[in-house]
């Protein structure tokens, strides 16, 4: 059988194409050409080829199968037909090819023409993309929370063009509804986190900066206020329009146990401020007892010594030496009671808090031996009962540390009203605090203060340098 010359002439133009061209006679189904590129891909030679028809060359093909693919064609009902199967090559070795099959109805020799590329690449890519998904749809589903996607438009139309299967356990709503319906979510959000919501939104789009938020949501198909948490990364993209990829996960549990344990942590601290309250009012009282009934018995005491002094003749010499002995016993003891009066409840104090604090500054210095200078930008500093005591006793637990631990040479106090508020300074040149120092679990000295300060919802900051010294700065508001 003659090739036809138009075909020869057909192959001669199409033998630089990468597809594969083959020329199939359409009684016998037998290959009558093919192309370089389909001789190439199959490892056969022309001559070998045409002794082979499609069903030789694709094991998937059979001829009921290659048949139907045909008759459409013959009939001319349509103008091509497309299909997919798998060649074998001369060695064995397989490749999926993607053919469209044409009908020459040509008088001398009908033919039909199949046109097929190898489609290994984009079956490759397939496949990978599909191992990629498996493997993001297996990561989104152990982590514990909702990954989204939100995208904001310049007008703030927002949308969600990913939502993971997990929205209905943390939002209680369908993803597929939330991606129907977009607002859904900020109506979730509570009234009084609507406003923290947007800026930390606005903030992260305008500066590009990862989202982080959390507030309440009402579930109304539950009844009940969650917590949520929102971390998100922005993307800038055409036309001023932000996408952020992120994860918004429950934290209901966490948070109720910070706020509970914030609550703990006043009802302690207004337990302790109590107790503070409670032992100096009893101090006061034991101080004000110590003073009047002791006081006023030794003053007793000595006035009786006195008027039996008067009567104790001048030679009895071993009479008048235990009277000055019971003397000095007694003017001892009245100094301890003063001594002791005045730790318990510093009667200075009714002479205001400079005097108190500058009173303080000068036995420090005289007993310690440290110099301490103390200076105030007023002469007289308003404050009730419980901030004066506390501010004092605050400044008492300093010292005390510095003449401890400190091992300085030269103290620096300052006292000034700023405004509404009072601020105490204490510096010294010592050896400096160690972090360390702060955090030991007997510093039972420190964290008075500090207890002691914040019960006046006031603050206590402690900065301090090795080898250069400490700085102590209190500052209590004033009512």
């Amino acid at each position: 059988m003659h090739e036809p010359i138009n075909i020869t002439w057909l192959l001669t133009i199409l033998d630089g194409s990468f597809s594969e061209i083959y020329f199939v006679d359409c009684v016998t189904l037998h290959f009558i050409q093919a192309n370089h590129a389909a001789l190439d891909n199959l490892q056969y030679t022309q001559e070998e080829l045409k002794n082979l028809s499609p069903t030789d060359i694709a094991p998937q093909l059979t001829s009921s199968i290659l048949t139907n693919l045909l008759e459409p064609l013959r009939q001319a009902h349509v103008p091509h037909v497309g299909f997919e199967t798998l060649h074998q090559r001369r060695d064995g070795s397989t490749y999926p090819i993607s053919f469209r099959l044409f009908h020459s109805p040509a008088e001398n020799m009908p033919v039909f023409i199949a046109i097929g590329n190898d489609v290994s690449g984009a079956h490759a890519t397939a496949n990978a993309l599909q191992l990629s998904e498996f493997r993001y749809r297996a990561i989104v589903s152990n982590i514990p929370g909702m990954v989204f996607q939100c995208l904001r438009t310049p007008d703030g139309t927002m949308t969600f063009p990913y939502v993971s299967e997990r929205c209905e356990k943390v939002l209680g709503i369908k993803a597929k509804h939330l991606q129907a319906n977009p607002e859904l979510f900020m109506n979730l959000i509570m009234a009084e986190d609507v406003s923290g919501y947007l800026d930390t939104m606005i903030d992260s789009m305008q500066r590009q900066r990862t989202w982080n938020w959390q507030g309440r949501i009402w579930i109304e198909h539950w009844q009940d206020i969650k917590w949520i948490s929102i971390r998100a990364t922005p993307s800038q993209l055409a036309h001023d329009t932000t996408v952020w990829d992120g994860v918004i996960t429950n934290i209901t549990h966490t948070k109720l146990e910070e706020i509970e344990i914030k609550q703990s942590r006043a009802e302690l601290l207004e337990l302790s401020s109590h107790i503070q309250l409670v032992k100096e009012q009893e101090r006061t009282n034991i101080a004000r007892e110590i003073h009047d009934d002791l006081g006023g018995n030794l003053t007793a005491i000595k006035m009786a010594l006195a008027l039996l002094k008067r009567h104790i003749p001048d030679d009895d010499q071993k009479l008048l030496e235990k009277m000055r002995y019971i003397d000095d016993l007694t003017n001892r003891t009245i100094e301890s009671v003063h001594r002791i009066a005045s730790d318990l409840r510093p009667s200075i104090l009714d002479f205001g808090i400079v005097a108190a604090i500058e009173w303080q500054a000068q036995e420090f210095e005289q007993h310690i031996g440290i110099p301490c200078q103390f200076s105030s930008t007023t002469d007289n500093i308003s404050l009730n009962p419980d901030q004066a005591t506390t501010l004092f006793r605050v400044f008492q637990e300093a010292l005390t540390n510095i003449s401890k631990h400190a091992q300085a040479s030269q103290v620096t106090v300052e006292l000034k009203q700023m405004g509404w508020n009072v601020m105490l300074s204490i510096s010294d040149n010592g050896k400096g605090m160690e972090q360390s120092d702060r955090l030991k679990p007997n510093s039972f000295g420190l964290r008075g203060m500090l207890e002691r300060v914040e019960s006046l919802q006031g603050t206590l900051s402690i900065t301090t340098e090795k080898n250069v010294g400490s700085f102590i700065s209190i500052q209590i508001p004033l009512n």
